[in-house]
């Protein structure tokens, strides 16, 4: 991820990204630069707008809440046990991280 934000970077200051200003980036976060990694995101961005992929992103509607809302009331009382469920099971998970 650290050399996508590092493109996201040089992008916002008008750079232009390349393996070099990517593993100058890493490299002054204080990170080991992996050139392959560099290469294959550099060569993944060829031709590719980041400015415009950002636009688009931010653009995309989510048409799953539009569905949940025409659910019947059946199943909506059935949502807080799964949410509690759910809860419990991530509450189990960070305790191992602890325990």
């Amino acid at each position: 991820m650290e050399y996508i934000y590092a493109a996201l970077l040089l992008d916002a200051a008008g750079k232009e990204i390349n393996e070099q200003s990517l593993v100058s980036v890493v490299k002054a976060a204080g990170m080991s630069p992996d050139e392959a990694m560099a290469k294959s995101v550099v060569t993944s961005l060829k031709g590719v707008n980041i400015k415009d992929v950002i636009k688009n992103a931010q653009n995309v509607q989510v048409a799953a809440p539009a569905a949940a809302g025409a659910a019947p009331a059946a199943a909506k009382k059935e949502a807080p046990k799964e949410e509690a469920k759910t809860e419990e099971e991530a509450a189990g998970g960070l305790a191992s991280l602890f325990g």
